[in-house]
């Protein structure tokens, strides 16, 4: 039986810290789900299907497109899509006590719905400073976002 996982998120736009997650849940599991998830709570930079298209050409950059499939949801729950795919886990990124404090509950309720289990997983402690709403903050304003995304995230947001 093949194990199956799912990264969510809004990857908006994803990081170093999203990418080291990815890269390790790929060594975990047989096939690896990057699924970019709507969330209405945020202000999107970047349209969904960009996201997509970014988070292709990072993983193909950093070598672990082998299991790795991207996608996006935005209808119905993130369990659904879980189910559809086959997959038994979710795999969170987490950088602080809030991240724990906040994916917890949905941890639960995920179980609850679908029997789908949350696992989470740290960055490297390089990256756990890391936000994508911070380096969204920086390209606003002009900075240098290269240490914080992959080459082609950065290619695209100097160029945006």
């Amino acid at each position: 039986m093949r194990r199956i996982a799912v990264v969510p998120g809004s990857f908006d736009p994803v990081t170093l810290g999203h990418m080291d997650v990815i890269a390790r849940a790929t060594k975990l599991f047989d096939e690896v789900h990057v699924v970019v998830v709507h969330n209405p709570d945020k202000h999107a930079l970047l349209p969904i299907a960009q996201r997509v298209t970014l988070i292709e050409e990072a993983i193909e950059e950093a070598g672990i497109s082998e299991n790795v499939v991207v996608s996006s949801w935005s209808m119905g729950l993130l369990v659904d899509y879980c189910t559809d795919v086959g997959a038994t886990v979710l795999i969170k990124g987490i950088r602080t006590q809030l991240d724990i404090t906040y994916e917890t509950p949905m941890a639960m309720v995920n179980r609850n719905l679908a029997g789908i289990e949350t696992v989470f997983l740290m960055p490297e402690p390089g990256h756990s400073y890391v936000s994508s709403s911070l380096v969204r903050q920086v390209a606003s304003l002009g900075g240098d976002v290269r240490p914080y995304v992959p080459h082609v995230v950065a290619k695209y947001l100097q160029g945006a």
